[in-house]
C-alpha cells in the first residue's frame, strides 16, 4: 500500500484539476496511493483540514507549525478538544525551526509550543509529527523530557544527521523521507537512508512543497509520493513493492486510529 504520510491538502493548487479536490485524489489513487495524512499547521485552518477527512482514505493531524508566529500553541486546553475526532490520527505539525527563525526570543516561543504539543500527545496517546531544522540537540532534549516513548511519533521531511535519526529511533520515532532525497545535492541524506532500517522509514510528499525529481519545479501533490518510494527502494537495493509493504506496515503500527481498510476511492 502506497501512503502519503504528510501533505497539506488545504494548500494544494487545484487549478490543474478544475479546482476539484476529488480529481487530484483520483490521480493519486490511479498510481496506487491508498491513504493520505493531511497535516494542519494553523488552528484557523482546522475546520478546513478536517473537512477533507470526510473522504475515504484521508486522515488528519492537528497542530501548529513552529514558524506560525501569529498563533503558536501555548495552552494545552486549546489543543486537547481538537484531538478528540476519530479521524485525527496524530498531533502536529509541531517542532523547532532555528534555520528560518533566528530570533532567540521566538525560539523560546517555539519551545513552549512544542512542549504543549508533546504533552497533548502524551495525554491522548497519539503520535507526534515533528518538524525540525537546525535544532537537533534541543529537539531531542524536549522529546526525552516530555515525550511518550510508548507511542513516539515521526520526524517528518527528515534532512538531519544519522546521529539524530538514531537518537529518534531510540525514542520510538520513525523517519519520514520526502522528495528532498531525490535532489542531486542530497547525498548525505541518501547515506542516512541507507543506514536506517526499512522498518523505521515512511515516505511523504509534504505537498505542495518539495516536488521530487523528475517533477522538481512543479507544485508537489500526493501522486508524486511514488517517486519518493522508488528512491528509497533504489538506495536500499530492495523491490519497490517491499518499500510499499513495509512503510504501510510502519504507518499503521504508528497511527493506530487509522484503519488500513479505509482507502481512497475513485469517483468513477
Amino acid at each position: 500500500m502506497l501512503i502519503d504520510t504528510h501533505c497539506h491538502l488545504d494548500k494544494l493548487d487545484l487549478t490543474p484539476y478544475n479546482n476539484d479536490l476529488q480529481l487530484l485524489l483520483d490521480a493519486a489513487a490511479e498510481v496506487g496511493v491508498k491513504q493520505i495524512m493531511s497535516i494542519c499547521v494553523d488552528l484557523s485552518e482546522v475546520e478546513k483540514v478536517m473537512s477533507y477527512t470526510q473522504r475515504a482514505g484521508v486522515y488528519a493531524s492537528v497542530g501548529v507549525h513552529p514558524l506560525h508566529k501569529d498563533g503558536l500553541m501555548l495552552e494545552l486546553d486549546d489543543l486537547l478538544p481538537l484531538l478528540e475526532d476519530g479521524k485525527v490520527a496524530a498531533v502536529g505539525e509541531t517542532g523547532l525551526d532555528f534555520f528560518y527563525e533566528k530570533s532567540t526570543e521566538l525560539h523560546q516561543q517555539q519551545i513552549q509550543s512544542f512542549i504543549v504539543h508533546l504533552e497533548a500527545a502524551k495525554r491522548t496517546q497519539l503520535p507526534l509529527v515533528i518538524h525540525t531544522r537546525e535544532a537537533r540537540e534541543e529537539t531531542m532534549k524536549l522529546i526525552r523530557a516530555h515525550g511518550n516513548i510508548d507511542v513516539g511519533g515521526i520526524l517528518h521531511c527528515f534532512t538531519e544527521s544519522y546521529e539524530m535519526a538514531a537518537a529518534a529511533l531510540d525514542e520510538n520515532y520513525l523517519i519520514s523521507i520526502s522528495g528532498i532525497a531525490t535532489f542531486k545535492t542530497a547525498n548525505e541524506l541518501r547515506d542516512v537512508i541507507k543506514k536506517i532500517p526499512l522498518t523505521s522509514l515512511l515516505v511523504e510528499t509534504d505537498a505542495p512543497y518539495l516536488a521530487p525529481v523528475p517533477h522538481r519545479g512543479k507544485k508537489n501533490e500526493p501522486k508524486f509520493v511514488a517517486e519518493v518510494a522508488q528512491l528509497v527502494a533504489d538506495v536500499k537495493g530492495v523491490r519497490f513493492e517491499a518499500v510499499l509493504e513495509q512503510t504501510a506496515e510502519n504507518f499503521h503500527q504508528k497511527f493506530t486510529r487509522i484503519d488500513a481498510r479505509n482507502q481512497l476511492s475513485l469517483r468513477f
